[in-house]
């Protein structure tokens, strides 16, 4: 059907494992993408991700689905995101696992026409 575009976001294709064995992948659509992280106990992006990738964190929007993630501005405040919560960090956050479990989250991506 014209018009209509459907991709895994559990893509082996797009999959980036972190320094920890946290695995990130993303469906790419026409206006946006759409990544899963599963992010093992331990796990912070400005230990495993950033040194990684070698910039800075981008501005996220995101959704947990398991397990408990607390997110970071850049002037320091803190908000725990827990599953059926939403989130939105700007750029140069951090983030990281809260608990013992693995936290499985989606972020969503705009991209510009």
């Amino acid at each position: 059907m014209a018009g209509v575009i459907s991709a895994a976001a559990d893509n082996p294709e797009t999959r980036r494992v972190f320094l920890d064995g946290s695995t990130r992948s993303h469906a790419l659509l026409r206006s946006g993408a759409v990544g899963l992280g599963v992010y093992q106990p331990g796990w912070r992006w400005s230990r495993h991700a950033g040194p990684q990738t070698g910039k800075p964190s981008e501005n996220h929007v995101g959704y947990v689905l398991s397990g408990a993630m607390m997110i970071q501005d850049t002037e320091g405040r803190e908000e725990r995101v827990d599953p059926g919560f939403a989130f939105e960090i700007e750029a140069g956050g951090d983030a990281w696992v809260v608990g013992s479990e693995p936290c499985t989250a989606l972020d969503f991506i705009l991209l510009k026409p």
